[in-house]
């Protein structure tokens, strides 16, 4: 846990980037988590992906923007990313890329554009969660661009209290959700703090999901877990293509390969982007191992 939050800590110091960036060791690492920096780069991963039966959802890093100028331009290219998805992938977003952080208006301005786009290509939009401060406002837009659009898909993170309430009420709407244990260092006031207390939420909000939920989608890396909802679902007489399974780019590629053979549809999160170092240090936050061979890499170059 002290790693972790270590780590936690250390996605938020932007510094650290450069000297990251100039190691041959640390970019092999990094390459392995972020398809590259442009969009050609992520399509041409997606594309690869879909060759072998694994459909996308591509993220153009970089939230928390801070002038609706650059909301504006995170608008655009995900309009240009639109036009070259066909039906490989779809798009994720985060809405403080949008400037939830600086205009609830503008966010939802920005957003509906991009939902109005989707459909007219018949694609969808993965509104990702961020941390529990924006857990509301977040919601607010999914539901909104739901009714007007129809072609969102909302993520809830198992490890915060809140969730099963929001997740009924999700279902109850019609709403596609996407559930996932969540990434951010939380307050225990708002979250599990201890993992076993978590996975069993997540086994539970799982449940509902199966039970309530509009095209399901369980984004999780945990062998056991996938183990209890592909039994659940053969249990309630599902078919492997009612739901979906997510996963990291760069993660648990056994995985997911036993998941496609078994005839589950699996969904890769491929982010991609100059803006990559946050996103990189949360997933070795996921792995504390590897910050001995990141401290290594740094001293070497």
């Amino acid at each position: 846990m002290i790693l972790r939050n270590a780590l936690l800590f250390l996605s938020r110091q932007a510094w650290l980037q450069r000297p990251l960036a100039r190691s041959r060791v640390t970019r092999r690492l990094v390459a392995r988590f972020i398809a590259g920096e442009t969009l050609r780069e992520a399509l041409a991963v997606a594309d690869k992906l879909y060759t072998e039966g694994i459909l996308s959802t591509l993220d153009h890093l970089g939230e928390h923007v801070t002038s609706l100028a650059e909301a504006e331009a995170s608008c655009e290219h995900s309009l240009d990313a639109l036009k070259n998805l066909r039906n490989r992938a779809t798009l994720s977003i985060k809405l403080t890329q949008f400037g939830l952080d600086i205009s609830a208006e503008e966010c939802l301005r920005l957003t509906s554009i991009l939902a109005d786009a989707a459909r007219a290509a018949d694609s969808q939009i993965e509104i990702d969660m961020e941390s529990s401060a924006h857990t509301q406002a977040t919601l607010d837009v999914v539901r909104h661009l739901h009714a007007c659009y129809g072609n969102v898909r909302a993520v809830l993170q198992a490890y915060l209290y809140r969730t099963e309430a929001d997740l009924e009420s999700l279902c109850r709407a019609g709403i596609p959700v996407r559930l996932c244990k969540g990434a951010y260092h939380e307050p225990p006031e708002v979250a599990f703090p201890a993992k076993r207390a978590v996975d069993a939420h997540y086994r539970k909000l799982g449940a509902i999901l199966l039970e309530r939920g509009v095209r399901p989608a369980f984004a999780t890396h945990d062998e056991e877990i996938i183990r209890d909802l592909t039994v659940r679902i053969g249990e309630r007489g599902l078919t492997p293509s009612s739901v979906e399974f997510q996963m990291l780019y760069g993660i648990r590629r056994d995985l997911q390969r036993d998941l496609v053979r078994r005839g589950f549809p699996v969904r890769l999160y491929v982010p991609y982007g100059s803006a990559w170092y946050p996103y990189f240090m949360r997933r070795l936050a996921e792995r504390p191992a590897n910050l001995l061979f990141l401290l290594r890499a740094l001293f070497q170059h």
